[in-house]
């Protein structure tokens, strides 16, 4: 579905069960260069009403202007505006990798609108706070004359598929493929990506564990962080344990068999954990 938000982008929203039975919603949030669809393996296993909504500059919603740029809480402002219209009254977000962190921002914001929280190695990148300033702000800038407009095309929707396996081996072809279908667009000369090629620059603003810890001691509901066994895109387990403890209920869980984007790997295991929270 479209959906207009009060940013004034039109946002594209994938929708699961949307006659389930109950007041809860489950808000599935994409990490960087994914999309809504990529859920379809975990969402209808959840049983009730879901939602997975394409971020910004990402698969089939709107991309910033001319002139503008993806600043992180741009992401949580959109969330907040996709739950008030869609969500039912008690939300469930599940937020995986650069979404866990919108999720928490979100969560941080609004706690008195959760019933619970699902971070899929969704806990923040690593500590930057020591390469902010100007060297930074001079990248940030300089990045806007390099980077290009438009993806170089491929050839064929068969590369887009060897791409997405090549980047995750635990990747299977059939759903790799549904993947590359859903995350392109034909244009002349083959196939080129969904998301904005502005995202691959590096923002202005480093990530901060003060400024996120703000937002984490704000959630009181109950938080399950779920990692994945053969992940090579995470924080180290002790940091991974740090974070963890500025919650004030959570739980911990590793599913096997499962690397980054555990929703693909592992999606009935997941499902049953998310579906547990009740």
């Amino acid at each position: 579905m479209k959906l207009r938000l009060a940013t004034g982008l039109t946002y594209n929203v994938v929708e699961w069960n949307a006659d389930a039975p109950g007041d809860t919603t489950y808000v599935l949030v994409h990490g960087f260069s994914d999309l809504g669809a990529g859920w379809a393996e975990v969402a209808p296993l959840l049983g009730g009403h879901a939602i997975a909504p394409d971020m910004r500059g990402h698969g089939d919603s709107d991309r910033i202007g001319a002139g503008g740029y993806y600043h992180f809480m741009d992401y949580v402002a959109d969330l907040d505006d996709v739950i008030a219209q869609l969500a039912r009254k008690r939300v469930v977000v599940v937020g995986h990798s650069m979404g866990g962190s919108i999720s928490t921002y979100w969560a941080g914001t609004r706690p008195e609108r959760l019933a619970a929280l699902v971070l899929l190695e969704g806990l923040g990148p690593p500590d930057m706070s020591g390469v902010e300033g100007p060297h930074r702000t001079a990248a940030w800038i300089d990045a806007w004359k390099k980077v290009k407009p438009a993806w170089k095309p491929m050839p064929s929707l068969d590369e887009a598929v060897t791409r997405l396996q090549r980047n995750d081996p635990l990747l299977t072809e059939p759903v790799a493929r549904r993947l590359a279908e859903a995350g392109t667009n034909v244009i002349a000369g083959g196939f080129a990506w969904k998301h904005d090629p502005l995202h691959l620059t590096m923002g202005p603003y480093a990530y901060r564990v003060e400024t996120a810890k703000k937002y984490w001691g704000r959630i009181t509901c109950p938080v399950l962080a779920v990692d994945g066994a053969q992940s090579t895109l995470n924080l180290t387990a002790d940091e991974r344990a740090a974070r963890r403890a500025h919650f004030a209920t959570c739980t911990h869980l590793v599913l096997d068999g499962a690397g980054h984007a555990l929703q693909r790997h592992q999606p009935a295991a997941l499902a049953t954990a998310i579906r547990a929270l009740g």
